[in-house]
């Protein structure tokens, strides 16, 4: 024999299960990161079989870095990002550009198209040249540490 269903219980249930839903959607950005990352694990111990990991330390001086091999109006990714990650940036044209901290905008680098075509553009703005696996994954092990 099955209770009777009351209002309080049946409020209970739908909380939970939206709650699972939820909770699910919230870590989907942080799931879809973690298999980017995993990926471009597999990419730099394929380039360097010494590659022992990800650095959030690298990531920062990356990050940083004034380069001389990129265009001469973008010489390092604060060019536009600011110095704080957790701070809103700004284009050469003056457009707004979202924090790059993940504490800010949660759901950055969660598009692996996205983060591709970015890496592709800035990689090759700032520094004049593609950015290695071991750049990247520093980068954005940098960024979600932020």
């Amino acid at each position: 024999m099955t209770r009777p269903t009351t209002p309080v219980a049946a409020g209970l249930a739908v909380l939970a299960v939206f709650l699972s839903f939820s909770s699910r959607a919230a870590d989907a950005p942080s799931d879809a990161r973690g298999a980017l990352l995993a990926a471009l694990a597999v990419e730099a111990k394929a380039a360097d079989p010494a590659f022992s990991g990800f650095s959030a330390e690298r990531g920062a001086a990356f990050f940083a870095n004034k380069f001389a091999t990129g265009k001469p109006d973008t010489p390092s990714c604060t060019s536009c990002h600011s110095t704080d990650p957790r701070q809103p940036g700004q284009t050469r044209a003056g457009k707004a550009i979202a924090a790059m901290a993940v504490s800010v905008t949660a759901n950055r680098f969660s598009d692996p198209e996205k983060v591709a075509k970015w890496f592709e553009r800035n990689c090759n703005g700032v520094i004049g040249r593609t950015c290695s696996a071991g750049e990247k994954g520093d980068f954005l092990t940098f960024m979600s540490s932020r």
